[in-house]
């Protein structure tokens, strides 16, 4: 089965549709599809839900779809960084279902596991856990009964990451940070396409050291990537 295509153009081909929930990789600007998601820009498909932990910057990354005004709604944990998408939010043109950190990513791992929900603390108490089913467990203190809320698992149509290095059955390895979100996305995703830094030869990796087998891998590109600091902060000389 041929997985390694030549561009994202070739990768995404015969796989958008309007409206298709996308989970995306990456954490702040580390790891992002950028090459992805360009090509989701190119090809003009709109009305998209995209579960990612943040929503790029202004002109990068997942900005760019913002600007577009193809994503209709953010499902995300951090959105601090992106002045469009605030302006849009604020304006009520761009829905946004707002996760803590933790629970975005056990999300994404459960639907790749296959699993519903799950229950959880975090978010108890708070507007987070509005319209949920709470049930309770005896975990407090001397096994008293603790409020958990009712969180579903992702199963997007679409998993778009980016690895730091593949083989082209895609068993891939990512670096620091991109670890975090890359492969519980890539998991969650019926189709999961997968950009690489570098594609090396099948055999070549250590076999221990894989985090995402390729099993999960159905599609993957290699090309030039940027590499972006969000934050820069200097001092005068």
């Amino acid at each position: 089965m041929k997985k390694v295509y030549g561009s994202a153009a070739e990768a995404l081909d015969g796989v958008l549709f309007d409206g298709m929930l996308i989970a995306a990789g990456g954490f702040g600007l580390c790891g992002i599809p950028e090459l992805l998601i360009d090509g989701i820009v190119e090809a003009g498909t709109k009305d998209l839900t995209v579960a990612s932990n943040n929503a790029g910057v202004d002109g990068f990354g997942l900005g760019k779809l913002l600007e577009t005004r193809q994503i209709k709604k953010m499902m995300s944990s951090y959105v601090g960084e992106n002045k469009e998408f605030m302006r849009q939010y604020l304006g009520g043109e761009l829905e946004l279902e707002f996760n803590p950190q933790g629970t975005l990513a056990e999300r994404m791992r459960a639907g790749g596991a296959g699993i519903p929900g799950f229950y959880t603390k975090t978010g108890v108490g708070t507007v987070i856990a509005e319209g949920k089913e709470v049930k309770q467990f005896p975990t407090g203190p001397d096994g008293a009964d603790e409020d958990y809320i009712l969180e579903r698992g992702i199963f997007a149509d679409l998993s778009i990451v980016k690895a730091w290095k593949a083989d082209p059955t895609g068993n891939a390895v990512f670096r620091k940070t991109a670890r975090n979100f890359n492969p519980p996305a890539a998991m969650c995703g019926k189709i999961c396409i997968l950009e690489v830094e570098e594609i090396v030869e099948t055999g070549s990796l250590d076999g221990d050291a894989i985090h995402l087998p390729g099993i999960y891998v159905h599609r993957l590109i290699q090309g030039e990537h940027e590499k972006r600091i969000e934050q820069r902060t200097t001092r005068a000389a």
